[in-house]
C-alpha cells in the first residue's frame, strides 16, 4: 500500500480550519488562559520522563479537533503503518524508510524484500559493541602498540551531523577517548584537526555510503596522506575503519574487510545515527550508552505508533506546526534547548526537517499550491536570550517556538539549574503575556519610552521538560522530530525521504573544478563566468 496522495487543502478538514482561521485569527492566548481554568491540563501530554505543555498556543479546543481531523482524513494512521512494516514509502528512489528499524528488539519481524531484516541489524549492533569494546579497553591497538586515544569522524550531512550532535549532547558520559569531526570540504578544516593528533594513537572511521562522496573522499585522502609520512602502508588496516556499502573501493583505500560496517540503502543518511554511523557515537560513550540511546528511541517509536493522536507527542507537534505555517503564514521556527550540551540540536534538526520537506512537487507528481517546510534555527538557552530574542518577542514576525529543557542537572549545581530553569519558564510566561501599556506606566517609565517597553506578547510556544539528559532521554527526543517530519510529510503530500535538491549544485561543482583546474573552459552566466577569471587570477597572489 503506497502512501496516500490527498491535496490537503482539498480535504473537509482543511476547509474548515481555514474558515475558523479567519475567525480566531487574532485571539489572544491570556483570555483563553482566563477563561479556561483547566487549559494547561487540557492542552498537555505527560509520557514517561516526558511533560510536553502546548497550552501556549493559539488554539482552541475547537482548532484542536480540526487539526485531530485534518490527520485522520489525510489517512496517517495507514501512512504510519506503511512507514513501520517497511513499505516502499519512499517511492521516488524505490526504497522502504526504516531507520526505526534499527532501534527495534531482537523479537522482531520486520520484513524488506520478503527478508527479515532484524537479525542482520544485530549483527552489526554486536560487530559495533565488540569493535568498541577493544578501542576502549586497549585491546586493539596502533600501528606502534600503543593505546588509541583519539577518533576522527570523517563524513558529511548525515554523516557527520547526528554523530556530532549526540556526542557533544553526551559530553557528560563519554570515556577517554578524545572525538574529532571533519566534514566540510575547506582544507583549513581537516588541518585544523591534523594538528591535534597523533598518527600514532588515532583511529579514524570514514563515513560514507557510496564511497564516493566529493568532501569525504578529499578529507579522507588527506588524512590518510598525513598519515602515511610517518606510518607504512600496512598500518591503514589498523588505523582506518569504513562504514559504506561499496566494499570493492573501501578496499582499494587500504582499510581492511574485517573492519567495513555495513549500511543499508532503506536507512537515509540523515537518519542513519542509529546504525553503524553511530560507530564514532559507541566509541565516545561506550556501546553500552550507545544502545541506551537506541531504546529511547523505540521507546518513542512504541509511542507514537499506538498513541491516540490527541496524546501523541509527535504528532500534536507536528499538527501545531502545519497550523502556523499554512495559516498564519509563519515560515519559520526556533528550536531552544535551555541545555548547552544540545549546542548543535538546531543545526542538526536543520537537515532532517529542511531537507526532508522542502519540496516543492506533491507525491501526484505536480507543483503543491501550499507551502510546505519550515525554516529552522536556534541556539541554546539562556545564550539566545541576549542574541535573538528580541526579534522574537517584539518582532513583526510570528515565530513559533520549542522550548527544550531538563529537571535535573548532571552535576549537580543546584543553584545554576534554578537560575536556568527560571529564565527557561519564564520566557514562555513573558512571550504568552507580554507587558501592557499600563503596566509600563505603572513602572514608572517615561511616557517617551513607553511605547518601546510595551511587548504585545501572543507569541506561541511548545514546551518539552524531560527529567534529565541521559543517552535513553536523548534518544526519545530526537525521535519525537523524525515523526514529526514524517506526518508533516504526509499531510502536506510530499516524498519526504528523498533529497534531489542537494544535487544540481554538486553537479556544476564538478564541471567548475574540472576548468579550475585548466582542463576545460565552459560556458557560464557573466557573474559566475566574473566569479571564476577572479579566483582564478587572486588563488596564487
Amino acid at each position: 500500500m503506497a502512501l496516500p496522495k490527498n491535496n490537503p487543502i482539498s480535504t473537509n478538514a482543511w476547509k474548515n480550519l481555514q474558515a475558523h482561521f479567519n475567525n480566531i485569527k487574532n485571539v489572544q492566548m491570556k483570555d483563553l488562559f482566563s477563561q479556561d481554568q483547566e487549559r494547561a491540563n487540557k492542552f498537555s501530554i505527560k509520557w514517561n520522563d516526558f511533560y510536553v505543555d502546548f497550552s501556549k498556543n493559539r488554539i482552541t479546543e475547537e482548532t484542536f479537533q480540526y487539526l485531530l481531523e485534518l490527520a485522520e482524513e489525510v489517512k496517517l494512521k495507514d501512512a504510519i503503518k506503511s512507514q513501520f512494516s517497511g513499505e516502499i514509502i519512499n517511492k521516488t528512489e524505490g526504497r522502504a524508510v526504516l531507520h526505526t528499524a534499527l532501534r527495534a528488539p531482537e523479537t522482531d519481524t520486520i520484513l524488506v524484500d520478503g527478508k527479515n531484516i532484524i537479525p542482520e541489524i544485530y549483527q552489526v549492533k554486536k560487530k559495533i559493541e565488540v569493535f568498541s569494546n577493544e578501542i576502549i579497553n586497549a585491546e586493539r591497538k596502533g600501528f606502534t602498540g600503543k593505546a588509541f586515544t583519539d577518533i576522527v569522524n570523517i563524513g558529511i550531512g548525515g554523516s557527520d551531523l547526528g554523530p556530532a550532535m549526540v556526542v557533544e549532547a553526551l559530553q557528560y558520559y563519554t570515556n577517554h577517548l578524545n572525538t574529532h569531526f571533519v566534514s566540510n570540504v575547506d582544507g583549513d578544516h581537516v588541518n585544523e584537526v591534523i594538528k591535534k593528533i597523533n598518527p600514532e594513537t588515532t583511529l579514524f572511521v570514514i563515513v560514507s555510503k557510496t564511497f564516493t562522496t566529493q568532501e569525504t573522499l578529499s578529507n579522507a585522502n588527506t588524512i590518510r596522506d598525513w598519515f602515511l609520512k610517518s606510518a607504512p602502508e600496512e598500518a591503514i588496516a589498523k588505523h582506518f575503519v569504513a562504514v559504506s556499502t561499496n566494499v570493492e573501493k573501501v578496499k582499494t583505500f587500504g582499510i581492511d574487510g574485517s573492519n567495513i560496517f555495513p549500511m543499508w540503502d532503506w536507512v537515509g543518511g540523515r537518519f542513519s545515527l542509529w546504525s553503524a554511523v553511530g560507530l564514532t557515537i559507541s566509541l565516545a560513550v561506550g556501546y553500552n550508552n550507545f544502545n541506551q540511546l537506541l531504546k529511547g528511541a523505540h521507546k518513542m517509536d512504541l509511542h507514537f505508533k499506538s498513541e491516540a493522536f490527541n496524546r501523541n507527542i509527535p504528532v500534536v507537534l507536528a499538527l501545531l506546526s502545519i497550523w502556523y505555517n499554512n495559516f498564519f503564514k509563519a515560515e519559520t521556527e526556533a528550536i531552544i534547548p535551555y541545555s548547552q550540551y544540545l549546542n548543535q540540536f538546531a543545526t542538526y534538526l536543520q537537515q532532517g526537517i529542511m531537507e526532508s520537506n522542502g519540496k516543492s512537487v506533491d507525491r501526484n507528481g505536480k507543483p503543491t499550491d501550499y507551502q510546505t517546510g519550515t525554516i529552522i534555527w536556534g541556539e541554546p538557552g539562556t545564550n539566545s536570550q541576549h542574541a535573538f530574542f528580541q526579534l522574537i518577542h517584539q518582532g513583526t514576525k510570528l515565530i513559533p517556538a520549542d522550548f527544550i529543557g531538563f529537571s535535573q542537572s548532571l552535576h549537580g549545581n543546584q543553584d545554576h539549574q534554578d537560575k536556568l530553569i527560571s529564565n527557561f519558564l519564564a520566557q514562555t510566561e513573558a512571550l504568552l503575556n507580554g507587558k501592557t501599556e499600563e503596566e509600563v506606566i505603572a513602572e514608572g517609565n517615561l511616557e517617551t519610552l513607553i511605547p518601546f517597553k510595551v511587548f504585545t506578547g501572543n507569541k506561541p510556544t511548545n514546551t518539552i521538560f524531560i527529567h534529565k539528559l541521559s543517552p535513553e532521554s536523548l534518544g526519545k527526543l530526537i525521535a519525537v522530530y523524525e515523526h514529526k517530519i514524517f506526518v508533516q510529510g504526509v499531510i502536506w503530500n510530499i516524498f519526504s525521504y528523498d533529497q534531489f535538491g542537494v544535487e544540481l549544485g554538486k553537479q556544476l561543482a564538478n564541471t567548475i573544478l574540472s576548468e579550475l583546474k585548466g582542463n576545460t573552459r565552459k560556458i557560464h552566466d557573466s557573474s559566475t563566468r566574473n566569479l571564476i577569471d577572479y579566483y582564478q587570477i587572486t588563488k596564487n597572489k
